[in-house]
């Protein structure tokens, strides 16, 4: 074991500023250096988006210290911008330790003579986000760690725009977060003394009231839901999660009638104790769901995932069978609709515009291509398709319609900032709806989509580097593809290579070398023949490389192939 390791252990065990229960996790692990390095070797780094770790005692975890150590930086990045007199508003989810950091972090910035504004219980992501912007707050925070397994939480910042932090703000404030050296000099105070100074103030049933106006506006055919939304049967699970209030609100207002919640995944629950992950990505999460759909003949199943902002589902098909969407089919079903119908009722603004990632499914050009809106893409992650709103707001250039991501987020409407599963969940039940009226399911209008724009088809595996070492094999691997890109993979020749590290987007056909007009950020992008591609990027918030990758086919059957054939060479 290092001794800049042993320094820092010793620190945290023998040190005045931590609790006797940070002090006794740490001594019951004495002697086994691989758990005391792990928990040392570095400070849980603030990123781009905030902190995401596992839980526990040291400063390479989510705990109490370290929470607060990223609250002070922020709130002298805030002072120093002479922003504090606005506040700042914080939410959190169900996971463990989430009211507990919340409150934390509320009384740091308390002591640092900054407001905060704090929900009264656990609230979805996305009314964070427009919570952020009705209250006119400088800054936002939840405490979250989206759908990371149990052991985890995290810690993310939003902006006055309502949107994550991004550049040069996220590195601005990494480097106030950077400059708190010492736990000891971080100011804290007790929730009572910052209530009794008017810096702590309870928020709740005004901000949801707002919130569900604003979706509520959003709904282009009323009619189809009046005609038959007592009719439809719904499942759904929060996933122990944030949204069962907020999803069953909005659905009951709207005139679904028959909305059943999966009573063992109701209530909140940080252990989650009915999934071993808990994301609507994750097919087994829909178990008990699809279990309680087959039971009262459901038409639809949604998940959402722990701070509800993003939704996975399945759909009855015209056989009664339950048929799954991946995130960019649900994306593209909701966009098509939403902009069909904005078409068929004169609502479709000349200068409408689409957002989506870069790892997202190629089919979002063809749908903006075909209703003459503008189509933009974003580096991965949904803060940048925020950030677009706040670039058209400002330049007056665009009217943002709809964006969306592959990992399962998608936001309709501008009340938010960041992917929001309650207004996905609105947008797809209005969908169902409308097509029930022309003898259409959800299957088989998502079979008309394809049929009209193409068979596109996408998938993505990843591959784990856990420990001290792990960030060094993932830079190897990466540095290793930057410097020896391959010329084909399978049948496919490579037509162009997109680092966007180095801002660069080269054509191997002709070399020419041009800007990819997108932040610079570590990922590889790979354009292949016949509109296919892969891309490659370590994750954000976990020790991962992912590898993302998208066909093109004449038919549903020859997509399949095409990528089962094109994965199998990328994970060779």
């Amino acid at each position: 074991m290092n001794a800049e390791v042993t320094k820092k252990y010793v620190y945290w065990c023998e040190s005045p500023v931590f609790d006797e229960e940070t002090k006794a996790e740490l001594r019951a692990i004495a002697g086994v250096e691989a758990e005391i390095t792990d928990r040392f070797y570095k400070d849980l780094e603030f990123g781009t988006g905030g902190l995401r770790g596992m839980l526990g005692a040291g400063s390479n975890r989510m705990n109490i210290y370290t929470v607060r150590k990223a609250t002070q930086g922020l709130a002298n990045y805030i002072r120093k911008q002479q922003a504090q007199e606005k506040g700042v508003a914080i939410a959190f989810d169900s996971r463990r330790m989430s009211p507990e950091f919340a409150d934390a972090a509320a009384r740091t910035f308390a002591a640092n003579g900054i407001k905060a504004y704090v929900f009264d219980s656990l609230r979805p992501t996305p009314e964070l986000s427009f919570a952020v912007r009705k209250l006119g707050c400088t800054a936002g925070i939840v405490v979250t760690a989206s759908h990371n397994p149990p052991e985890y939480n995290g810690y993310k910042v939003y902006w006055e725009d309502g949107a994550q932090i991004t550049a040069p703000l996220d590195s601005e404030i990494i480097a106030e977060v950077n400059a708190v050296a010492d736990f000891a000099d971080i100011r804290t105070m007790s929730t009572e003394e910052a209530k009794e100074a008017g810096l702590y103030q309870v928020i709740g049933k005004e901000i949801d009231d707002a919130y569900m106006a604003e979706l509520k506006k959003l709904v282009l055919r009323p009619e189809a839901i009046h005609a038959v939304g007592r009719d439809m049967k719904i499942v759904y699970t929060p996933l122990h999660g944030t949204g069962n209030l907020p999803v069953r609100r909005i659905l009951k207002e709207l005139g679904f009638t028959q909305v059943y919640v999966v009573p063992e995944q109701e209530l909140p629950d940080g252990a989650f104790p009915t999934v071993s992950y808990p994301n609507p990505e994750d097919k087994n999460a829909f178990q008990l769901a699809l279990n309680l759909a087959g039971k009262v003949d459901a038409d639809l199943v949604l998940a959402t995932d722990p701070d509800a902002d993003r939704l996975g589902i399945y759909a009855k098909d015209e056989n009664g069978e339950y048929q799954s969407f991946t995130g960019n089919m649900s994306g593209l079903l909701i966009c098509e609709y939403e902009l069909s119908q904005r078409k068929a009722l004169g609502k479709l603004p000349r200068n409408g515009a689409i957002v989506t990632t870069i790892v997202s499914s190629n089919m979002a050009k063809a749908v903006a291509d075909a209703y003459n809106v503008k189509y933009l893409e974003t580096l991965t992650g949904f803060k940048y398709i925020g950030e677009q709103i706040k670039f058209f707001e400002q330049e007056k250039s665009y009217e943002y319609l709809f964006g969306f991501e592959e990992s399962y987020g998608c936001l309709v409407g501008t009340h938010a900032r960041d992917k929001d599963a309650c207004v996905a969940v609105m947008a797809l039940c209005e969908a169902a709806a409308y097509y029930r009226l022309q003898g259409l399911t959800l299957v088989e209008q998502m079979k008309k989509i394809f049929e009209k724009y193409g068979f596109y088809k996408e998938t993505l595996f990843t591959r784990t580097f856990k420990g001290a070492d792990g960030s060094e094999k993932m830079k190897q691997m990466m540095d290793e593809l930057r410097n020896n890109p391959p010329a084909s993979v399978g049948e496919y020749q490579v037509l162009a290579v997109r680092d966007y590290k180095a801002d660069t987007r080269t054509d191997c056909m002709t070399k020419e070398v041009t800007k990819t007009g997108l932040p610079k950020s570590n990922v590889l992008y790979f354009e292949l023949e016949r509109d296919a591609w892969f891309c490659v990027r370590p994750s954000g918030t976990e020790p991962k490389i992912k590898y993302y990758a998208g066909v093109k086919g004449e038919t549903n059957e020859e997509a399949d192939t095409l990528l089962a054939a094109l994965m199998k060479e990328l994970e060779g």
